[in-house]
Parts: structure tokens; sequence; C-alpha cells
């Protein structure tokens, strides 16, 4: 299987020449899983596998993760082998906030004809979902307000937080199996994302040694943070990760 995690951006939406945070689950050096579409990720995906993703997991609808949606449904509604095609996983929650920020303006062609959505395949969800026979979790973050940001996790392979504060109650269980954690970090924290600071005041040191961390603001701030020990991605960095474990039995879940 082989699965490598690829980081498309690492940056927010203040910092456009680190990359819009995104990031690729990778299966025998082919992408099966993009995680955030923003415009910039969206053109970064396409520049390196020439081709639009098979399928998206959406973890909140700020632009900087969601703004390639829109380009992307030209590019799939225009092609009828890939119209209706491309999966988009999002969080029931979010559906609401998905259809009025990249969805709900009045006639999405000037032809008229179509809906925004005809030319994805929408699958909303709640405690996960199966995609190429891989079950995902999927667990509430700390981002703005509460239920409108959700991490992602194959269970024994890795852990992506999406923006976020720090989660040790999710990651306590979603990261328990030796993962590796994609992290939201900041040189100094706020209100909606996690400072370093933060990492080691919540997070032990076995699972900070397991952290590799994205959207901080600029290069100088990530070279403090590697001088703290820590990993941190730069756009492009892939990630090799261990074979997925089974989905947990009913009884354990």
């Amino acid at each position: 299987m082989n699965p490598v995690l690829r980081f498309l951006g690492v940056g927010g939406a203040q910092s456009p020449e680190l990359g819009s945070a995104a990031g690729v689950l990778e299966l025998d050096g082919l992408p099966r899983l993009m995680i955030d579409c923003g415009a910039e990720a969206l053109s970064a995906y396409l520049d390196h596998y020439g081709a639009p993703p098979p399928a998206i997991y959406i973890t909140h609808t700020h632009m900087d993760h969601v703004g390639g949606l829109e380009r992307l449904f030209y590019r799939a509604w225009f092609d009828p082998e890939l119209r209706g095609t491309i999966r988009i996983y999002a969080h029931a929650a979010l559906i609401p906030f998905l259809q009025s920020r990249v969805a709900d303006y009045p006639g999405v062609l000037a032809e008229g004809g179509t809906d925004f959505w005809e030319a994805f395949r929408l699958i909303p969800l709640s405690r996960g979902f199966w995609s190429d026979g891989l079950w995902f979790d999927v667990f509430p973050t700390r981002h703005h307000a509460p239920m409108t940001s959700f991490g992602l996790a194959l269970r024994g392979s890795f852990a992506w937080t999406g923006d976020t504060r720090p989660i040790p109650e999710m990651l306590s269980v979603h990261a328990a199996n030796g993962e590796l954690v994609a992290h939201d970090c900041g040189l100094t924290g706020n209100p909606s994302h996690t400072g370093l600071d933060d990492l080691e005041r919540e997070y032990p040191a076995e699972l900070r040694q397991r952290l590799v961390l994205y959207h901080y603001a600029s290069e100088a701030d990530a070279a403090i943070m590697r001088a703290h020990g820590l990993r941190v991605a730069r756009r492009g960095d892939a990630f090799p990760l261990a074979t997925p474990r089974l989905p947990m039995p009913a009884a354990e879940a």
C-alpha cells in the first residue's frame, strides 16, 4: 500500500508564499484523497499530479480551504468523464456553510441548466467515511465556533487536525496508535490557532515527537519551531506513513 502524506501548502490565509494549508494521501504513488481545496492548493495539486483529485475531504469552510472548489466545478462540469465523479466528503454540520460559501451564487452557469453540486459527488458524514476501502475517522476540532471544523484520522497511519487550538482529548483517541499527526501551529497562538507554547503545555513529549507542523506564518517562524526540536513541514514535503490498521470493530467503537 505504501501510504504517503504530501503537503501541498503549509501556510495560512496571510502567508500566500507558503501555499494554503492542504495535503494529499498517496497510496502506492497515486493520489487518493486531497485534504482541503484552497485556490493555491488546487493549483499545487494540478501542477504536481496533472489531473484533478478523485476525492476531497473538507476540514472547514474558510476560503483558503475551499476557494478552489469553484474552479474545480468548471473543470469537472465541462469534462463528461469527470462530471459527477469527484467525491467531496464533509461533515454534515458543514454543509450549510459549504453551500453558502461556494455553491449559492445564482446561476452557476450563465446559460443555466445545472446546479453547483451536479459537478461533484457530495457525501455528508458524521463519525467518518469509507474511501478506497479505508475507514477514515472524523472528529471535531477547536477553530472559531464549535462544530465548524473537523479533523481526519486514518487509524495507525496519520491524523490531520486542520486549523485548530490544541485538542489533547481528541488526539488521545485518534492518535493513540503511533500515528503521524499533522498539526496546526504558529509561533504564537491565538483564539483560533495553536502556538508553540500551547504544544509544550498541552501535549506529552511522546506525542510532540510525532507531530509535523504546518499553518505557520513565515519561514523564520518555522526555523524557530525547528530549533525547539519539532518537525515542521515545507511545501511539497512527503512523509511516509505506517500501513493503516483495520477499522475499529463495532464492539469497540
